[in-house]
């Protein structure tokens, strides 16, 4: 499975960015789509997934941002409202063909990331 991100770049604080993730994969809405960011110096840290049970956040996100997908598309969204400083990232997208998961070795694949830069 390919995926490839894209939607990054520079949002002043306060504003909205989504990202697009799009799978290779035809059975793409077989997979747990997880998102996950990495700030400079920092650990890989999850931010949300959606599964068939439903969309997961972590508490550093939740009620900011919001995850869908569009199987028809082979694409998954990361809407991201109310952008902080703290938010300035590279995102991933992973693809998970198990459960939903926190932890990036529970993911299979991996996109290549896109720069979120959230200035104050």
């Amino acid at each position: 499975v390919q995926l490839v991100e894209s939607g990054g770049g520079l949002v002043q604080a306060g504003g909205s960015l989504t990202l697009s993730c799009a799978a290779s994969e035809r059975t793409f809405s077989r997979y747990t789509m997880g998102w996950f960011r990495q700030a400079p110096g920092k650990e890989r840290e999850f931010v949300g997934a959606i599964s068939w049970s439903g969309t997961y956040f972590s508490d550093s996100v939740k009620g900011r941002f919001t995850i869908s997908r569009d199987n028809a598309k082979n694409t998954v969204y990361l809407q991201m409202n109310s952008l902080k400083p703290e938010d300035t990232a590279v995102y991933y997208c992973a693809a998970d063909s198990a459960g939903w998961s926190t932890r990036t070795y529970e993911y299979d694949y991996w996109g290549q990331g896109t720069l979120v830069t959230v200035s104050s």
